[in-house]
């Protein structure tokens, strides 16, 4: 199953996984907030046909207000599910660790995206995919939203890289993607050293060496949480103050608190209305 948009890099990923001998199934996610959504995914099943894959298309609606563009995409991929493929590629790779980097993410946050069956294309450029569509005589469909200054990862792909690239005298992309790889590799050793912490119990938290505390927490934070972004370190930290007894509760995001109560730590829901932490 691969989650195809239009663009270059989700056909790309279409044309490769059936190049590849694989049975696909092309999916097509309308979030209805284009006018003329219904030409792009008229686009993707004629691509599909094509190439021989079957076809899908899937409307979710997504309210107005903010975190319009994170609301989008998680209404998406719970769609799709956990085993479709993207068409990630190295760019958004490195675009990713420095969204997560601005965002104070730790190191599984700057490990950002994984090689696997989920980016099955990750070590490709966008260059690549664009060529692609073009050896293949395929027009990608141009998301104006991807021009919209408002997105952080926007300006960052339009400003950000292109003024590193001139600062350092090269493309940054593959030093990024390298970096990722590293903390992919420490946030891995980390996240089997923290498999063991009760991280409910305050004392064993707090004792704890940080590191290991702190990937215990933001493990924690995630658990059941269908594609989550990391908690970020503020999250994690005001956590660990209330493990320390420095505060009683404290809020954790996606309406929910972790509160203490005779040294063992819940995560519970927030009640409506009330404030991040509660201090002793």
């Amino acid at each position: 199953m691969c989650g195809v948009s239009g663009g270059a890099d989700s056909l790309a990923l279409l044309v490769l996984a059936v190049a590849s001998g694989c049975e696909v199934t092309a999916v097509h996610v309308d979030h209805g907030l284009r006018i003329g959504s219904a030409a792009e995914a008229d686009l993707v099943r004629g691509t599909a046909a094509r190439y021989g894959a079957s076809f899908r298309s899937e409307r979710v609606e997504v309210g107005a207000g903010p975190n319009l563009e994170a609301r989008a995409r998680g209404a998406r991929l719970a769609v799709l599910g956990p085993d479709a493929a993207l068409g990630h590629t190295a760019d958004d790779r490195a675009e990713t660790m420095l969204v997560n980097l601005l965002r104070g993410a730790g190191v599984d946050g700057l490990a950002s995206l994984r090689r696997g069956p989920r980016h099955p294309i990750l070590d490709l450029r966008r260059s690549e995919t664009e060529g692609l569509c073009r050896q293949e005589g395929l027009e990608p469909f141009l998301d104006p939203s991807n021009a919209d200054p408002s997105f952080v990862r926007n300006r960052i792909r339009r400003e950000v890289l292109p003024l590193l690239a001139d600062v350092a005298g090269r493309d940054p992309v593959p030093v990024f993607t390298r970096q990722s790889d590293v903390f992919a590799s420490v946030a891995d050793h980390l996240r089997s050293e923290a498999a063991s912490l009760d991280v409910t119990n305050a004392d064993a938290l707090r004792n704890a060496p940080v590191a290991v505390a702190r990937v215990a927490v933001r493990e924690w934070l995630r658990r059941d949480v269908t594609e989550m972004h990391p908690p970020d370190a503020a999250t994690v930290e005001r956590v660990l103050s209330v493990a320390r007894g420095e505060t009683r509760a404290t809020d954790v995001g996606e309406g929910r608190r972790v509160e203490r109560t005779a040294m063992r730590l819940r995560l519970v829901a927030k009640p409506g209305g009330e404030e991040t932490a509660v201090v002793d």
